[in-house]
């Protein structure tokens, strides 16, 4: 276990993090979290006083990790930019799985190519689907992005394509 304060930073122009709101990790912790990584891997442990687990630490560059801190969590944290936020983490060597939910598992088993290209996803882009479909509010939403899901599966584009697509045809 690992615990150390951080100050909460923003990135401005970064690439494909730019906007990014994060809590860097230097090396040296890092490197006691999961000696000789080098990769993305997961945590858990807590946040102030928020439990959290399966969460990524990303590498930036020279052993220094990041640990993206999304909207919804930074509401739960209720922390913004400039703040100081206390880590107690470890490694989360098994993350908990985000489950299939069985209406869209049954989606995809009535359209083989969806099922196909689903299968041929890292989990962590499968997740990305999963995700968006359980983030509905209503069941009406509910249904039409699994139907969205499913097009987009069957043309074989991943997670990012299909947003993409969905907000060029919604402009």
């Amino acid at each position: 276990m690992v615990k150390f304060k951080a100050t909460i930073q923003k990135y401005g122009e970064q690439g494909e993090k730019t906007g990014w709101t994060f809590v860097e990790i230097p090396e040296k912790l890092a490197q006691e979290l999961f000696p000789g990584n080098k990769k993305s891997f997961r945590i858990k442990g807590k946040l102030d006083d928020l439990a959290i687990s399966a969460q990524a630490l990303i590498p930036v560059g020279g052993g220094v990790f990041i640990l993206p801190l999304k909207a919804a969590l930074r509401k739960q944290l209720g922390k913004r930019k400039g703040e100081t936020l206390l880590l107690n983490i470890t490694r989360d060597a098994n993350p908990d799985p985000v489950p299939m939910p069985e209406d869209f598992a049954a989606c995809l088993e009535d359209e083989p190519d969806a099922l196909a290209n689903f299968k041929k996803l890292p989990k962590s882009h499968q997740h990305y689907y999963i995700r968006w479909i359980n983030s509905a509010k209503t069941e009406p939403t509910r249904v039409k992005r699994m139907a969205q899901a499913i097009v987009a599966l069957s043309k074989g584009r991943h997670y990012g394509e299909m947003i993409r697509e969905l907000k060029k045809d919604e402009g």
